[in-house]
C-alpha cells in the first residue's frame, strides 16, 4: 500500500513554517476552523471541485503561496459564484486568513497547509480556471534559483489541472524572477502570454487589492510586472 498523499516529502516548500508566537484566538482558528476547511488528500479529489463547497460555485481558482491573504479574501468576498484553494505552509498567515474568513463568514474558501505540489498532483485534469501565483519567494541568490516555483516540472503540473483557456496569474517585484518566468512559459507549449503592450504587464489585474508585499516594494523603488498567461 502506497503511503497518502499529506506524507509524503515536501517538494517545493523551503521557507519558515512559523514565525511568532500565535494569539489564543489565532491557535484556536488553527485547531477548530482549519479542520473543517482543509482539504483531504488522503480522499480521492471530486471530479467536480464545485463538490469540495457548500454553495454553488461556477469557477475554480487556485492562489498559491497567499501571504497575508489580503488578495485571497478580497476575491472571495468580491466573487462568491467562485470557489477559492488557497495554499499556504506558514502557520502564521493561515492564522491570519482563517480570522478573515471567519470574520467575512465567506463559504467559497478550502485551504491546505503543506507543499501546494501535492494539490496541484491531487487535483483532477482540466478541473482549475485560474492560478495565482502573487509574490512568490524569489530566491534571488543564483545558487538557490532552482528552488522558484516556477519550474518546467511546475508548469506541467499547471497545464494538466488547468482548463483549456484558463489563466495563469504570476506577480512578481523581481526582475529576474519575472524575466526567468517568461522565458520558462515561452519555452512551455501549453501557455501563451496574453500581453500585446507594455501596459498589459504594468498595470495590475482588474480589481486588484494592493497588498502587504507589493507595499513594501514600492517603498524600496521596485515597480511590480503582473503576467497573464493562457491555458493553450
Amino acid at each position: 500500500m502506497t503511503e497518502p498523499r499529506r506524507a509524503r516529502a515536501t517538494e517545493a516548500f523551503f521557507g519558515r513554517r512559523k514565525g511568532k508566537p500565535l494569539r489564543e484566538r489565532q491557535a484556536a482558528h488553527l485547531e477548530h476552523l482549519l479542520p473543517t476547511l482543509r482539504l483531504d488528500l488522503a480522499e480521492p479529489a471530486p471530479a467536480d471541485l464545485a463538490m469540495l463547497f457548500p454553495q454553488p460555485v461556477r469557477r475554480i481558482r487556485l492562489e498559491i503561496g497567499f501571504g497575508g491573504g489580503e488578495h485571497l479574501v478580497h476575491r472571495a468576498a468580491e466573487d462568491p459564484a467562485t470557489g477559492f484553494i488557497g495554499v499556504e505552509p506558514f502557520v502564521n498567515s493561515m492564522a491570519k486568513l482563517l480570522g478573515q474568513i471567519e470574520a467575512r463568514k465567506l463559504a467559497n474558501v478550502r485551504l491546505y497547509d503543506d507543499d501546494a505540489t501535492q494539490v496541484l498532483d491531487w487535483l483532477p485534469e482540466a478541473s482549475v480556471d485560474q492560478i495565482d501565483l502573487l509574490y512568490p519567494d524569489p530566491w534571488p541568490k543564483r545558487k538557490h534559483w532552482k528552488r522558484r516555483f516556477v519550474s518546467k516540472v511546475n508548469l506541467d503540473r499547471f497545464a494538466r489541472i488547468l482548463k483549456p483557456g484558463g489563466l495563469f496569474c504570476f506577480a512578481s517585484d523581481i526582475d529576474t524572477y519575472v524575466n526567468w518566468t517568461l522565458l520558462h512559459c515561452r519555452d512551455h507549449a501549453a501557455f501563451e502570454w496574453t500581453a500585446e503592450k507594455s501596459a498589459d504587464w504594468l498595470t495590475p489585474f482588474a480589481g486588484w487589492p494592493s497588498t502587504r508585499y507589493e507595499a513594501k516594494a514600492r517603498r524600496e523603488g521596485r515597480n511590480s510586472a503582473y503576467l497573464t498567461f493562457r491555458r493553450v
